[in-house]
């Protein structure tokens, strides 16, 4: 399954919400700072940090004949995990958890950012919009979590998506956004159904575990934008479901 544009869109509808203002403002350019997962708990679950991505949305904001552009760029920390999945050999990168940030933008105590009011069903209807091969997703459950001392709703969806050739039912845990300093953050964890008896626990550590304390230098590269390989053994394919 290939990634096309990850959330892009939370960028894009901060942009069209500015409304040409900000840049009166002297505020045409926001981008948030990364996030990721606490060290020890990437360790206890097996999920490796392997890239930090900046997202960046540029669009023209203005009114009748004044415009100007204004930038918005949010970061995405993907982790991976190998995991063995029926009916593939090899161990695939079929687990994966990003944490996602997006700046802050506030007028006269306005928050023009949409993420902050975003569901997690719309949250998921981004993931489904920015992602080749997943369809049929559905709400499966929700539940209360705490991300970096907040408390937020947390929802595991069900849907179909496409891995290495092959059709396969996945759980996708989403969470609302919190407050991350200046930023707003959500996580976005994807796992083969079949193994929710044990990536289900590891996926909800993740979540809790997530820190605006991120080390860039811990990424391992992992695989790229199109699933092919860029580390790992013999034995193991790079093929990432959010990869």
């Amino acid at each position: 399954m290939k990634r096309r544009s990850v959330l892009a869109g939370v960028g894009a509808g901060a942009i069209a919400g500015l409304s040409g203002c900000l840049g009166l403002l002297g505020m045409d350019e926001h981008e948030s700072s990364p996030a990721g997962v606490e060290e020890g708990t990437r360790e206890e679950t097996g999920y490796e940090q392997v890239a930090i991505e900046d997202l960046p949305v540029d669009r023209d904001v203005g009114v009748g004949p004044v415009s100007e552009t204004v930038s918005v760029v949010n970061h995405m920390t993907t982790h991976e995990k190998a995991v063995e999945i029926a009916p593939l050999e090899q161990r695939q990168r079929a687990a994966v958890f990003n944490v996602v940030t997006s700046p802050q933008v506030s007028v006269l105590g306005q928050e023009l950012n949409p993420l902050e009011e975003m569901s997690t069903g719309e949250l998921v209807e981004l993931v489904r919009n920015n992602y080749d091969g997943i369809e049929n997703i559905s709400r499966d459950e929700d539940a209360e979590i705490t991300v970096l001392e907040q408390s937020t709703t947390r929802t595991r969806f069900t849907a179909d998506a496409e891995f290495d050739g092959h059709s396969m039912d996945v759980d996708v845990h989403v969470t609302e956004a919190v407050d991350a300093d200046d930023d707003l953050l959500v996580t976005i964890g994807v796992y083969p159904q079949q193994l929710r008896p044990q990536e289900e626990a590891d996926i909800l550590s993740l979540i809790e575990a997530a820190t605006t304390d991120v080390d860039e230098a811990a990424s391992t590269g992992g695989s790229d934008s199109d699933g092919s390989e860029t580390g790992g053994g013999d034995d193991e394919s790079d093929d990432g479901i959010l990869g």
